[in-house]
């Protein structure tokens, strides 16, 4: 059985694939900057919910404030890291 159920028995040498070939991600971002800018504003406003939500949570298990606090702003700046971070927003 074939590996690719398109190749019909051709030969193809991977050598050929162009050496300049951008990868998984774009070198360019697809959107423009005022676009991406409110990708990113609405994705902090889902981190602030996601934070609330979790506060919420925690608060009716009776946890102490500041362990609350340390949680809900640990998570907040790990997710706001990798949102800043994404080469796609």
């Amino acid at each position: 059985m074939l590996a690719n159920p398109d190749d019909h028995g051709t030969d193809t040498d991977d050598a050929t694939v162009a050496p300049s070939d951008p990868g998984f991600l774009p070198s360019e971002p697809a959107r423009r900057q005022g676009e991406s800018a409110l990708v990113r504003v609405v994705a902090t406003a889902g981190i602030v919910g996601i934070g609330t939500a979790l506060g919420a949570i925690l608060g009716a298990g009776d946890l102490a404030g500041w362990i609350i606090g340390l949680v809900v702003a640990l998570i907040s700046v790990l997710l706001a890291a990798v949102l800043w971070r994404s080469r796609t927003l």
